[in-house]
């Protein structure tokens, strides 16, 4: 069995896949995601108010103004919050098209882009066909359909970062791999530790080959742990009045890293075997995983351990190239068994990842009729929506709140902080206010309040007084 070159039948005629194969399947994710979260979004199953949030941020600055985000607080400056200003670069587009679903569209792209550089770089060191098993296994992991489930999130903007600067360097780019690694430091404030052990991956590499683009990416990691430090005790703080908040969640409830044990380990198996069943850990790329995993295992908040939300977002496109770099260096082992692992390898990720897309993840939904009809509550609910006029203060709970951030100044029930709404709209469909006239006049004493209107269960109510 020849063990240098492409890993047997990677490359012969019969197995090619033609050279638009990874730009036809970046199309078809993009497709995927956006049918995805445009259906979830008419359907009112959005899973947080961090949407809503992101909308408000994005809608400041679209409008050349402060990103202020008031469903955290009257006034709150999101980057008081988190450290995220590349989202920025989605305004021109809100601009133009100011909803809710623009958001939700730029973070199908976002995402689908970075199934581009994984599949180009597998296929350089696998073959085409090889190439395009693990670019599209990757498009169907379970952390990037978690993500595009998770409504909207800056990490969209880290994963196509991520792939390219990989991509670069496993191409021996060693200049590039730090250029698309640099802007991690605006996406979120965690990310400079990211590019530091991304850029420590560069030095290695390139130490004898290109000393001096190793001494550049020393000082890079250098760089990116100072900013990190400084967005952390110096640029968040200034804009948040109590700090920087998620402290307090590396040993929330005093729980600490051994809280949740069992759950993180399965979440580090999840991590692992599906995507690159164990090999990536051949590969030092998968180093640049490593400050994730760590923040999120650090951590008392159960959010963070498990296998849900937008998390693992980031790891995904780590996990595909150190699969595809470890691929790459068992094809030179000494024994057969790691060869032929390696040979069947991209096809056996493919076919977890199908598995597991036809059965119990996102992408399940689309195979499913209910997902492409808007149920009657919902069209009930829109109609009652309407009756609030643009531009009046609302305060809100998650399931009506993105159906007015684009209009309305939105405030979540309970947090106004003494600010009075012209409308409060609830879902109260389980009875937990009790009385809803109530439940609104007990938080603004001295106000008066009527009902106008109910639909699905939600209650929208008008101040009076």
């Amino acid at each position: 069995m020849p063990i240098s070159g492409s890993i047997p039948g990677a490359g012969g005629p019969a197995g090619r896949a033609g050279p638009r194969a990874p730009y036809a399947l970046t199309a078809a994710l993009f497709l995927a995601y956006c049918v995805l979260s445009v259906t979830r979004y008419r359907r009112m199953e959005e899973a947080s108010w961090d949407l809503g949030i992101f909308e408000q941020a994005v809608r400041g600055y679209a409008w050349l103004q402060a990103p202020v985000v008031d469903l955290k607080g009257p006034g709150f400056h999101v980057l008081g919050d988190h450290f995220s200003p590349v989202i920025a670069l989605i305004a021109p587009l809100y601009r133009l098209f100011p909803t809710p679903l623009t958001l939700l569209v730029v973070q199908a792209a976002l995402l689908a882009l970075s199934a581009l550089p994984v599949t180009r770089a597998s296929a350089k060191l696998l073959g085409r066909a090889r190439g395009l098993a693990l670019g599209a296994a990757y498009g169907l992991s379970w952390g990037i359909q978690r993500a595009v489930e998770f409504d909207f999130h800056e990490i969209c903007f880290a994963v196509p970062l991520l792939a390219f600067a990989l991509e670069a360097l496993l191409a021996r780019r060693w200049r590039a791999a730090l250029g698309w690694g640099l802007p991690l430091l605006l996406v979120k404030e965690d990310l400079g530790v990211t590019l530091a052990v991304l850029a420590l991956v560069v030095a290695w590499r390139a130490r004898h080959a290109d000393p001096r683009a190793a001494r550049l990416a020393v000082a890079v990691a250098a760089a990116g742990v100072a900013a990190a430090a400084l967005v952390f005790t110096v640029v968040i703080p200034a804009f948040a009045t109590d700090g920087y908040a998620y402290w307090e969640k590396l040993g929330e409830d005093g729980g600490g890293p051994l809280r949740g044990l069992g759950t993180k380990l399965t979440t580090l198996g999840w991590v692992l075997v599906p995507t690159t069943g164990l090999l990536a850990l051949r590969s030092p790329l998968l180093l640049v995983a490593v400050p994730t995993l760590g923040w999120r295992f650090l951590s008392g908040d159960p959010h963070y351990w498990s296998t849900g939300y937008h998390y693992s977002a980031v790891l995904m496109p780590v996990l595909a190239l150190a699969l595809a770099d470890a691929l790459d260096i068992a094809r030179h082992s000494g024994r057969p068994r790691v060869r032929a692992y390696a040979a069947q390898l991209p096809g056996a990720v493919l076919a977890a990842a199908l598995a597991l897309s036809a059965t119990s993840m996102p992408l399940a939904r689309l195979g499913e009729r209910s997902a492409y009809e808007k149920p009657e509550r919902v069209t009930a609910v829109e109609r009652l929506l309407a009756k609030i006029p643009d531009g009046v203060r609302v305060e809100a709970d998650n399931g009506p709140l993105t159906r007015l951030t684009s209009r309305c100044q939105v405030f979540w029930i309970g947090n106004t902080k003494g600010v009075l709404p012209a409308f409060l709209v609830f879902d109260n469909s389980s009875g937990w206010a009790g009385d809803p006239v109530a439940y609104a006049e007990w938080l603004h004493p001295g106000s008066r309040f009527a009902p106008a209107g109910e639909a699905g269960g939600y209650v929208l109510l008008q101040r009076i007084l």
